[in-house]
């Protein structure tokens, strides 16, 4: 999809405003101009407002909802691959006003990933993330998508994100690629 195309919302749907992350409902039939469409989610100006749209609800933008991918057979299986897999879906996961995963951004401080009590094949993944401002109220609404990729994966059954805020995040720990993407270099 081309950014800032323009569509008209075919239902009412639930979005939260860009940065503070407040919870509103946009009406049909308002105009909504697509400024970012990554990680699933989507980035939406209205009346000129920023909003985020969660991917399940791409329909209120007139786009199909994408469906969660067959499993292959082929599932991680060890923590090792759990971790690799969590570390993969974290990727998935953008902020609403910049164009970089968290990860490349480098607003993911730690994943430790550990196996249930009395399980080989069940996991726990602890993240600790931040964000580029203390004062982003898109705070809840990353931490929940960070923790809803994590909870995709097959073998994990719990998943916890902490908002930490030491050190306190610079561009210096995003990776070169970010840097590069965001004209930085």
């Amino acid at each position: 999809m081309p950014p800032n195309e323009s569509v008209t919302l075919t239902r009412d749907v639930e979005a939260s405003v860009v940065p503070v992350g407040t919870k509103v409902t946009l009406l049909k039939g308002e105009v909504a101009h697509i400024t970012q469409s990554l990680g699933g989610a989507y980035t939406v100006v209205v009346n000129g407002n920023m909003f985020r749209i969660g991917g399940a609800d791409a329909d209120a933008l007139g786009l199909q909802v994408e469906q969660k991918a067959a499993s292959t057979g082929h599932a991680p299986r060890t923590l090792e691959d759990v971790e690799k897999e969590s570390w993969a879906q974290m990727k998935t996961c953008y902020d609403p006003e910049i164009p970089v995963n968290i990860v490349d951004l480098g607003l993911i401080y730690d994943c430790h990933v550990e196996a249930l009590a009395g399980a080989t094949d069940r996991f726990k993944v602890d993240v600790k993330m931040t964000l580029t401002a203390p004062g982003c109220g898109m705070g809840p609404v990353l931490q929940q998508d960070v923790s809803n990729k994590l909870l995709m994966i097959e073998e994990v059954d719990e998943a916890n994100v902490e908002l930490v805020w030491d050190p306190q995040w610079n561009q210096g720990m995003m990776t070169e690629a970010a840097k590069l993407q965001l004209g930085l270099m």
